[in-house]
């Protein structure tokens, strides 16, 4: 089942109308149709050459050469891709990125045709830069089908299917209903080809709303097509004739024949499937027949030459069948067309055993299996289909074993003695082997038994470390403050001070407890981390936000010691992250800046986007730390107190904790220091797209 295409060039490979039962005329008529279309872009550019202004380099020229590179696609993809190349030159020297978008996405699908779909991939992504660059969605358009066209062709389904999807919002939003019907068509073919049809069905359901919108025969009947070969693949053959019938006689009318002989192939393999031989052969030779008069699509031409071969095998024509399976073997393996070589090679399987040539059939049907182990270990999908191919392939090998065992038995014939030595050596074999394994066995049990006692001892390592961490940081951080707050609550109500005398303490007790609540926060949050762990639930969360929100909880404190805080992140930034921990990451980056900063000091909070990350600076001007300082504050073992420069005391914990949060979040976290200039902390977390996210 082919993927819809679509160009830029509005030229479709049309060709001349002509009835099925006169061949020669058929022919006839396709030659003449492309030599005209061929001769309408010839007469044009050639009036356009013969003009006085001429210049190879006008974007007039470069459009009509590109439309006549991907009118060549089917028909001579050399032509395509060497007429493609002079528009990339010529776009190139003037800037033309239109032409240049053109030009990738002619080469990129010559390449994909080819077989040369790492190629293709790097043109065409290179095309979609340049599309999202210049806002040209209609060309964004043609590249992602094109892109996830090659997707879909390494088995690669979830990254086609997203490509898809992506697609879809495109066309949306440009009202583009022709793109919005191939697109869907394109996720059907998808599940179509996972023989997942109820799904298929239902994106067909939505192609066929959008075609009636539309009115465009044509596409009707491409669509026709495709769900005459996905009813065909579900044996409901009453359906899949009625709607091959109609797309036949639409392609007919239209004269659009390259997917007239994709059609011819369909009713074709539907015979095929009701093993009405003569019928399916006739249908075939007509899609062969269009295939070497002028097309050139070596992807097609692969189903084609199978089928054929699958036809002739049914009619006891043996050699026919041989012939073109590895016709189609060859095409296959020219444009390293996995599914393709799985086809041919299974066919030619049946064949070679179908003339009881054993050991030939068994090597095809070694390499059926290996083939699709390979292509089934990429998809999406695929649990059932490996099992039952796996179970058919075991089974048929099983039974060409057994033949191949049988003609061994009666040539060599055995005598008894060596038959009953061999039962001796085999039973004695079975109970060496399996006290080997008996003993394995233990073995491997002994050895994950001390693997997970080491691991446990480790792991109560860890914990005791952990509390005596928390312990000594509660002694010696926390107890302090609060003993001299209880000191002086005791003076008070002792008499030893009065309430005027308490009442100037009061900016103190306020500032101390402050700063007990956050190193308390801090505390509580790192050894929840540390012997719980914390659930990390990325959603799309708003930096600008959070910044702002740090900003006014931090402000009194900033205003206390006249410090500036400027809030410099670009226009409404997103990240995809924990938004309570990356709270805490900036909570406590903010109040380090403001602990060391002079007064009159200035913050900055900046950040500029690398790679799919935002990367969020935190710069002071304050006292600066010196390398060893800069090594260490990250270290887990580490538990660096240290005082601001209004003598404020912190815990140490904040930057550990700040660490951990940001590889919780996918993230990276680094400092940059000079003593004396000033201290900019530098994290990432990811960017959230606009879509597609999904928690990992």
């Amino acid at each position: 089942m082919p993927h819809k295409k679509f160009n830029l060039s509005l030229l479709q490979f049309q060709l001349g109308k002509v009835a099925i039962l006169w061949c020669v005329l058929l022919m006839s008529s396709l030659a003449h149709a492309q030599l005209t279309k061929k001769d309408s872009l010839s007469y044009k550019l050639k009036r356009l050459q013969s003009t006085n202004r001429f210049n190879a380099k006008d974007t007039t020229h470069i459009n009509l050469l590109s439309d006549l590179a991907f009118s060549y696609r089917f028909v001579n993809s050399d032509s395509l891709h060497s007429i493609s190349k002079r528009v990339l030159k010529y776009s190139t020297d003037i800037e033309y990125t239109g032409g240049i978008i053109k030009a990738l996405s002619g080469m990129a699908n010559y390449n994909s045709d080819q077989g040369n779909r790492e190629r293709s991939m790097a043109l065409f992504k290179e095309a979609l830069i340049l599309t999202e660059e210049t806002g040209n969605e209609l060309s964004e358009l043609d590249i992602i089908n094109g892109l996830a066209h090659d997707y879909s062709y390494e088995g690669n389904y979830a990254e086609a299917l997203n490509l898809y999807l992506k697609g879809i919002d495109v066309a949306r939003r440009i009202d583009c209903k022709t793109m919005l019907s191939i697109l869907n068509e394109n996720i059907a073919s998808l599940y179509a080809d996972q023989k997942d049809y109820k799904n298929a069905l239902i994106f067909y359901d939505t192609v066929q709303r959008i075609n009636r919108k539309l009115g465009d025969d044509i596409i009707d009947a491409e669509t026709s097509s495709n769900m005459a070969s996905l009813y065909k693949d579900a044996k409901d053959f009453d359906l899949a004739m009625f709607n091959i019938n109609k797309s036949i006689n639409t392609f007919e009318k239209n004269k659009v024949y390259d997917w007239l002989a994709y059609a011819y192939e369909v009713k074709g393999s539907i015979y095929l499937e009701q093993e009405k031989y003569q019928w399916a052969l006739y249908w075939y030779d007509q899609s062969n027949m269009l295939h070497n008069q002028q097309l050139d699509d070596d992807r097609e031409k692969i189903n084609l030459m199978n089928g054929m071969a699958k036809v002739y095998l049914g009619l006891g024509r043996d050699s026919l069948s041989m012939k073109y399976a590895n016709e189609g073997l060859e095409i296959s393996k020219k444009i390293q067309s996995l599914q393709g070589q799985i086809d041919c090679s299974e066919t030619l399987y049946k064949v070679y055993k179908n003339n009881e040539e054993h050991v030939a059939a068994l090597n095809y049907l070694e390499s059926f299996k290996a083939l699709s182990d390979s292509l089934f270990r990429d998809k999406n999908k695929q649990s059932l289909s490996l099992l039952e191919t796996k179970i058919q392939y075991e089974q048929e090998k099983q039974q060409l074993i057994e033949v191949n065992e049988a003609a061994l038995a009666k040539q060599r014939n055995y005598i008894y003695f060596t038959v009953i030595i061999l039962l001796i050596l085999s039973v004695i074999t079975f109970v060496i082997r399996r006290s080997e394994k008996i003993q394995k066995k233990l073995n491997k049990e002994l050895h994950e038994k001390t693997e997970a006692v080491t691991e446990r001892e480790s792991q109560l390592n860890e914990v005791n470390k952990t509390k005596t961490k928390l312990f000594s940081i509660i002694g010696h951080d926390l107890r302090g403050p609060i003993g001299a707050l209880h000191g002086l609550l005791k003076l008070y109500t002792d008499g030893e001070v009065n309430k005027d005398e308490f009442v100037s303490f009061i900016p103190k007790l306020k500032a101390d407890v402050e700063n007990i609540s956050f190193a308390l926060n801090n505390l509580l949050s790192w050894g929840q981390t540390q012997l719980n762990g914390v659930v990390t639930k990325p959603k799309r969360v708003s930096l600008d936000n959070l910044v702002n929100a740090n900003i006014q909880l931090l402000s009194e404190i900033a205003s206390g010691k006249s410090i500036k805080i400027i809030n410099q992140l670009p226009e409404n930034p997103q990240i995809w992250a924990d938004q309570n921990q990356i709270d805490i990451v900036i909570r406590n980056l903010l109040s380090n800046a403001i602990k060391f900063t002079p007064d009159n000091g200035l913050i900055t909070i900046e950040a500029v986007e690398k790679s799919g990350m935002w990367q969020v600076t935190v710069k002071d001007t304050g006292i600066g730390m010196n390398q060893e300082i800069q090594k260490k504050i990250f270290e887990d073992s580490s538990n660096i107190t240290t005082y601001g420069t209004n003598n404020e005391r912190g815990t140490g914990l904040g930057l550990s904790l700040c660490k951990e949060m940001i590889l919780k979040n996918k993230g990276k976290i680094w400092v940059e220091s000079v003593p004396r200039k000033g201290t900019s902390f530098f994290f990432t977390v990811p960017k959230a797209e606009k879509r597609y996210q999904q928690a990992s």
